[in-house]
């Protein structure tokens, strides 16, 4: 084997080839470095004395479906500049692992298109060294998000399991990448963010979110400057669930005959109109619904209102909209109407804001979406740190979701 096919083939440079042969199935290139070319690891000099070596065995790339394994014999030098005695620097592999850094690379490449399992059953390594190879390039990439270019962020959190398990993501909503995840939800799982984002120096103009009192404290008391704006599909979602209530509370009130009709129509009520499936005769049965029961009928209607709040020409128009239907709300009598259009009224400034930020966290709610993929691909993740890395690498199209 020539010296320039051990550095196009396996990325070794700086050795000669000294023999090959085949032990227990594996092929192996036995590899040395020239005397002459010995330096000093610390201080690089060349007047160094040999102090004895080491058999070290690295994998490297397969050729077919047969292991390769580079043998090469590491000295020990003592350098006569800085006194030290030490092993010489292998220059192809790092010096704690038990492969070559081309075999890295191809692991990692085999990454983004096969799971852990596969690509080890592939090289014939163990799965903890794929995952090893993954979480230190990712952790190399990923582990320190810039945060000092953020102005617009998103906010919220993501059930990652049973037992009440969570996640708090933050979402730089001009590039699409996961910038933090934080332990649990809340106040407290921000923490770590708020630290590193001061110490960046960032300026966050808005952050989209949903209108959880805690996110809400939080932000106003570490970034008094930032304008918050609610989210408007978590605000049709917040109706959506006080609408589900009402007509199960009407249901319970009515009588056999009329329960028959209101039975089977939650997620009628929650549709939109456009997508109400005609050959099921949804709109008939939404319909016979809400002319039974003139407090449903009103809730749905002011629901399909409420979408309008945010298709109107200028932030003018949307406050005269909003208190138009904050008003109809509170004369309509229903105590869950009342009550919502209190919780609108309280959070108005934030509702309007959007007119001077149009974002939401319908980009993070698309991420959401991903990290359930991820963890559904991967059959869940006993390692939470690589869970957090797989998720900051998200963003970047060429890295698949495998794991």
């Amino acid at each position: 084997m020539s010296t320039s096919l051990l550095y196009h083939g396996f990325g070794i440079r700086g050795y000669r080839y000294g023999r090959s042969y085949f032990e227990e199935g594996k092929i192996v290139f036995s590899i040395e470095k020239d005397p002459l070319s010995l330096r000093c690891p610390c201080c690089n000099d060349w007047h160094v004395n040999k102090r004895g070596e080491v058999l070290r065995w690295f994998q490297a790339l397969p050729i077919g479906k047969k292991q390769v394994y580079i043998a090469l014999h590491i000295p020990r030098v003592e350098c006569h500049h800085c006194g030290i005695i030490r092993q010489i620097k292998i220059g192809f592999a790092d010096p704690r692992r038990t492969y070559t850094k081309s075999f890295e690379r191809y692991a990692l490449e085999l990454s983004r298109h096969m799971t852990i399992q596969d690509v080890a059953r592939h090289i014939g390594v163990s799965w903890d060294v794929v995952k090893d190879i993954q979480k230190r390039y990712l952790t190399k990439r990923y582990a320190h998000p810039r945060l000092k270019d953020l102005e617009l962020i998103a906010i919220d959190e993501i059930s990652i399991g049973r037992g009440h398990r969570y996640l708090t993501v933050v979402l730089d909503l001009f590039s699409g990448a996961v910038v933090f995840v934080g332990n649990g939800k809340g106040a407290d799982a921000l923490l770590p963010f708020w630290k590193k984002l001061k110490s960046s120096k960032a300026k966050i103009d808005a952050v989209a979110m949903d209108m959880s009192p805690s996110y809400i404290s939080a932000v106003s008391t570490h970034l008094p400057t930032a304008t918050i704006v609610f989210d408007h599909f978590h605000i049709v979602k917040l109706f959506n669930d006080k609408l589900s209530d009402l007509r199960r509370d009407l249901q319970r009130e009515t009588e056999t005959a009329d329960k028959e009709v209101l039975k089977g129509t939650r997620w009628l009520l929650l549709k939109n109109p456009q997508n109400l499936n005609e050959e099921k005769n949804e709109r008939q049965r939404l319909e016979a619904a809400l002319q039974l029961n003139k407090p449903l009928a009103t809730a749905y209607y002011l629901k399909e209102d409420l979408r309008q709040l945010w298709l109107q020409k200028n932030k003018d128009s949307a406050t005269a909209f909003l208190d138009d239907w904050i008003a109809r709300a509170r004369s309509s009598g229903i105590r869950m109407l009342d009550n919502f259009a209190n919780t609108m009224d309280r959070h108005r400034a934030g509702i309007l804001a959007y007119y001077d930020y149009p974002i939401s966290t319908g980009p993070l709610e698309g991420t959401n979406n991903k990290i359930k993929t991820l963890q559904k691909q991967a059959y869940g993740f006993r390692d939470i740190e690589f869970f957090k890395l797989k998720i900051y690498a998200l963003h970047e199209a060429k890295y698949a979701l495998v794991g």
